[in-house]
């Protein structure tokens, strides 16, 4: 007999199901004693809480698919509103005015009434229903207040405080920097604050490190490892035992060597070039075999797949598994042997893959090699360097032929190379940031990048072609109207594009890039087109990768660091090496992999906004010694309020309107350029322009610019939490108008988010 739970989904499944009360479900399941009764409301409280159905008005459970209710989850700004994210990505974002919050925080899974006076890009909601929250755990300063007390959270998109009852504090004192577990949170939207308790002290706000520390937990990121994971990791071995390399392919004759940056401790990818008798090379790229030490639903698994990723933050790294592994048996460290998972590829002089084979092996690298020695060798022929690897610079060489052909491959393909210049943040001994640094891409990291990116897509095409489950990198085509805004805007430059949203080539998109090359607006045109790009993600399907111009593309290359390598470690070895392709595997597999795509998607992401919030951090730390100096930048984003302008060193601040003083400046979105009123002049994404640093807000993470030769003013106050509004709190009029003015940028590609940085090749006026 089904289950009721079934009974009612069945119900509700059926082609003309219309709203029913659960009197009517009651009848109609034959539940009419008590206990059935009471399972009965359970359930329904239970697909009210899928978002499965809602409960209408009149108490009638109607279909969420059928209705004008989106599920989604809920991203708030500080200053008060929100944007829905639909759960089907095939719809746009939402705009959740303040008024309709209703109780509402970041993170939550909600349903939102869409606003049937509202369509497209301007659409609004109403938030009916919170399914689950999102955030429990926030991280902020304690402010004591005679026993009971409150948090003050550090995202500026959680918009009330926290209360703190007497004795719940752990003995934190104002001024502690806290995590705070939040037990309870207010009915309806009725301005109360959610109640919590204190788990955690971090530290003082200005003791050194706790800045740091305060993100990490912020971003609910673990740091230390659970004793069962330590323990386990202790009783891996530090070296291979004869027997473990039997049943492998034995490379350790043939001359290997690895290409990592200097301070680089974890080194998970070797490789070995050779120039074949027929003209072809051979490229083997192995891989450290972090699926045979680490066993499928162990402890120590279960706690990487947790973390998914490494996290690199700019002072320290938190690693996916414990160093014992990622720095010892699994790092492949010159001079030893050491088990790979490696892919064979022979490559003609066209660039294509002639034949390939991929299997387990054990490998001795001969020389642990620096992206700087191999640079300086090659870029630079430094002869010194030459000679002490003289028993490697042959395949070097030969290396960098290859890699020359396989880039120029990809190229004619059409794929998309964004070469932006990447910012490192140099720290002292106490946190406090001393320089920050351009990072280049030289021959030394081009090289390995293109022998990852062949290794990827063979093993991605070779598991597509074999029509099992895998898990593939995917990357698929933008949408169609961002990428119409960004080819209306680029006429402003002059350039045109022919053909389509739709069905744009990537081609076309890299002969933009070629054709602003060097221009000033390179920079901002080569962001501009990446924000109107689709976010890379795991997927169970293969879907192809549009940046790449590739139909076949995964991650094969990084299993200490990512755990989707380490799933593709385990499928490979499953399907090739122990040979498992029968039905009841497949099924298996094929249930499991999209929760695991959409978990490591997720937590990649997370990374990325802890890496940016400690970058943004550290560089506006940095920038309080130049307050008052001057320097040259680009503007990189224009809206309604002002521009951001870039410092050559990635730095960005805004220039408020109200600090351009010498006339009336008025937005123009379709230019992207603030236009005076008066004298006509033109503030345009991409122009160069002279600023002076008038302010920095730590808290914030904000940096606040002015123009050169713009006449004095009386300076504005400092832009902390400008619009202070409580989830479901009325606003008053002028900051309705405010929310009013802002919405339609902010609905149209949240354009009031800081753009990401990226760098110019132009010089820093004044002091160092």
């Amino acid at each position: 007999m089904s289950s009721l739970r079934e009974r009612i989904l069945e119900i509700i499944n059926e082609d003309d199901y219309k709203p029913m009360t659960i009197n009517e479900f009651k009848e109609a399941t034959d539940s009419h004693n008590s206990d059935d009764f009471k399972e009965m409301v359970k359930v329904m409280v239970s697909l009210e809480d899928s978002g499965i159905v809602y409960r209408t008005k009149k108490d009638k459970y109607m279909k969420v698919s059928e209705s004008n209710l989106v599920k989604g989850t809920l991203s708030m700004h500080k200053r008060g509103f929100g944007f829905l994210r639909p759960e089907n990505s095939e719809l746009e974002d939402i705009f959740i005015p303040p008024t309709e919050i209703n109780g509402a925080y970041e993170g939550d899974t909600v349903l939102a009434e869409v606003l049937n006076e509202t369509k497209g890009d301007n659409q609004e909601g109403s938030i009916t229903s919170i399914l689950t929250r999102g955030v429990t755990r926030i991280v902020g300063e304690y402010i004591d207040n005679g026993g009971y007390g409150f948090v003050l959270p550090d995202s500026k998109k959680m918009t009330s405080d926290i209360f703190i009852p007497k004795k719940q504090n752990l003995g934190a004192v104002s001024g502690h920097k806290v995590l705070v577990e939040i037990t309870k949170f207010p009915d309806g939207a009725g301005g109360e604050s959610p109640e919590g308790h204190v788990i955690q002290i971090l530290g003082h706000k200005n003791d050194p490190g706790v800045d740091i520390l305060s993100i990490i937990h912020q971003h609910g990121i673990n740091i230390d490892f659970p004793q069962e994971v330590l323990d386990q990791a202790e009783k891996v071995p530090d070296e291979i035992e004869p027997a473990e390399i039997k049943e492998r392919k034995d490379l350790r004759d043939e001359l290997t060597i690895t290409i990592d940056g200097a301070d680089a401790k974890d080194l998970d990818d070797a490789v070995a070039v050779k120039r074949l008798k027929n003209g072809n090379y051979m490229l083997t790229v192995s891989i450290a075999d972090v699926s045979y030490y680490i066993e499928e639903n162990s402890a120590m698994d279960q706690e990487a797949y947790e973390r998914a990723t490494s996290v690199y933050l700019v002072d320290r790294v938190i690693p996916m598994i414990p160093h014992r592994l990622s720095n010892g048996i699994c790092s492949l460290n010159p001079h030893v042997d050491r088990l790979t998972m490696s892919c064979q590829m022979e490559i003609d002089q066209n660039g294509s893959v002639v034949s390939h084979n991929i299997f387990q092996s054990v490998i001795h690298s001969d020389r642990r090699m620096t992206y700087d020695a191999v640079n300086k060798m090659v870029e630079d022929e430094e002869q010194a360097l030459i000679e002490e690897y003289s028993d490697v610079y042959p395949m070097i060489q030969d290396a960098v032929k290859l890699a020359e052909i396989l880039r120029t491959k990809r190229e004619r393909r059409g794929a998309i190379d964004f070469d932006f210049n990447e910012a490192k943040v140099l720290v002292g001994p106490d946190g406090s940031p001393e320089e920050v640094v351009l990072r280049t891409r030289g021959t030394g990291e081009k090289l390995i990048e293109e022998f990852m990116l062949a290794a990827n897509e063979t093993v991605a095409e070779n598991f597509h072609w074999m029509d099992v489950p895998f898990l593939y990198r995917v990357h698929e085509d933008p949408k169609e109207e961002k990428l119409r805004k960004f080819f209306d805007f680029i006429t402003n430059f002059g350039i045109v594009v022919k053909g389509k949203g739709n069905d744009i080539h990537p081609r076309a998109l890299q002969d933009i890039i070629e054709e602003v090359e060097g221009r000033p607006e390179e920079m901002v045109i080569s962001t501009l087109m990446l924000r109107s790009m689709q976010q890379a993600r795991y997927a169970d399907e293969s879907l192809g990768h549009f940046g790449l111009s590739t139909e076949f593309y995964t991650h094969f290359t990084s299993p200490i660091r990512r755990y989707p390598d380490l799933i593709v470690h385990r499928l490979i070895r499953k399907y090739l090496i122990e040979g498992k392709t029968d039905q009841k595997t497949l099924d298996k597999i094929e249930k499991v992999l999209p929760e695991m795509a959409e978990h490591t998607s997720g937590r990649e992401r997370r990374a990325q906004d802890a890496e940016r919030d400690t970058d943004d951090l550290k560089k506006a730390q940095y920038m309080q010694k130049y307050v008052g100096e001057t320097f040259e930048g680009v503007i990189s984003g224009v809206m309604n309020f002002g521009m951001f302008v870039e410092l050559p060193n990635t730095i960005e601040g805004l220039v408020h309107v109200s600090n351009m003083t010498d006339d009336h400046y008025q937005y123009h979105e379709r230019h992207m350029a603030l236009i005076g009123e008066r004298t006509g002049k033109v503030f345009r994404i991409g122009d160069p322009v002279e600023v002076t640093v008038t302010d920095v807000n730590i808290e914030e993470r904000l940096i606040d610019f002015q123009v050169v030769g713009m006449p004095e003013r009386v300076r504005r106050e400092r832009r902390s939490r400008p619009v202070e509004i409580k989830a479901g709190q009325k606003t008053k009029k002028k900051d309705k108008d405010i929310d009013k003015k802002h919405k339609k940028q902010d609905s149209k590609g949240k354009k009031n988010k800081k753009p990401f940085y990226k760098s110019v090749a132009k010089k820093r006026k004044g002091k160092k």
